[in-house]
């Protein structure tokens, strides 16, 4: 056997890859990781909105109080592991793979939108359905508002995945 064709049957774990990136199986690992919980906060942020919806616009107080509730357990179980498994898988991408994490607009965008997200939950949805549960009171709208915004930014996050806009940034 030649030198030339014990190279070329070499397997894919035994090729040598750049510097920095990730195997392909890992790569995928990885990948399905950050795409099951991107789409899986986004599904818990849009029930999120309904609830938030729901507690705002209904006349019964048990059930806006109950809905609060659910908001405020949705973010504990669902909104708080999900969005960091997607920043730290997002992340390990960028640094595993040809994209980076600043080398694309788009890459770039998506890690804002997801940061973003993260500090409406911290900051605002959080806080203001523990404000509604413990007050009876507060202000829903901040609440639907803040839903909102994170559906919109996962959304657009998602569309910026397929799509890729946007040129590699030059090196200085």
């Amino acid at each position: 056997m030649s030198v030339a064709s014990a190279t070329s049957r070499r397997s894919p774990s035994t090729t040598a890859l750049p510097r920095g990136h990730l195997r392909p199986s890992t790569r995928r690992a990885v990948l399905s990781a950050h795409v099951i919980s991107s789409v899986g906060l986004l599904g818990a942020s849009s029930a999120l909105l309904v609830l938030a919806i729901s507690a705002a616009t209904t006349s019964d107080p048990q059930l806006a109080h109950s809905a609060y509730r659910f908001t405020a357990t949705f973010g504990y179980v669902f909104g708080i592991p999900l969005s960091f498994a997607a920043l730290i898988s997002g992340v390990t991408l960028g640094l595993g793979t040809k994209w980076g994490v600043l080398r694309y607009p788009w890459v770039t965008a998506k890690l804002i939108l997801l940061v973003t997200t993260i500090l409406t939950g911290a900051l605002v949805i959080g806080p203001g359905s523990q404000q509604m549960i413990d007050a009876a009171s507060g202000d829903g709208a901040r609440l639907i508002a803040a839903a909102a915004y994170n559906v919109t930014a996962l959304a657009a996050s998602s569309v910026l995945s397929v799509y890729k806009p946007g040129r590699r940034r030059r090196a200085r």
